[in-house]
């Protein structure tokens, strides 16, 4: 497997592409992770990674962009988060949601593709957010039902 593509953040706030020799913005950074192309982001001066908050830049600017995916009830909560017991808890459970999520999308699209005459885009994602949600509820029962059982004497 070959090394991320390094791109360097210098201290005017400029983004450089050291792969394509050029400098970037954040739909250039956009634009790899669409493409699934690995990355790392190192701030100049110091060398530290910054990729996170890079990336948290993008979906900041995707969000402004265009019609939301977070609520800003959910953010809220997301901030509510941070310093909790179970900070670490709530963002594996996010990311493995949101992996689930996409994977079930995948298979669903697949399988009316090869329902002949059948098009996934007219599907309603009402109705698969609300079963979605729904396993993502009973997910989050048993975890914290498990958790509670964990932390009994």
């Amino acid at each position: 497997m070959s090394e991320p593509r390094v791109i360097t953040k210098y201290p005017n706030r400029r983004l450089y592409d050291n792969v394509e020799s050029r400098y970037v913005a954040l739909t250039d950074v956009r634009r790899l992770v669409l493409e699934k192309i690995p990355f790392v982001v190192r701030e100049k001066k110091t060398g530290a990674d910054i990729t996170r908050a890079v990336l948290l830049q993008v979906i900041s600017e995707q969000e402004e962009r265009s019609e939301p995916v977070m609520s800003e009830d959910f953010l809220a909560q997301v901030i509510r988060s941070y310093g909790g017991t179970m900070q670490g808890f709530i963002g594996q459970y996010l990311e493995q949601s949101l992996r689930l999520f996409l994977q079930q999308q995948q298979q669903m699209n697949q399988r009316m593709r090869s329902m002949v005459g059948y098009d996934p885009s007219t599907l309603t994602q009402a109705n698969l957010a609300q079963d979605n949600f729904q396993r993502w509820k009973e997910t989050q029962d048993e975890l914290l039902k498990g958790f509670l059982e964990a932390g009994k004497p």
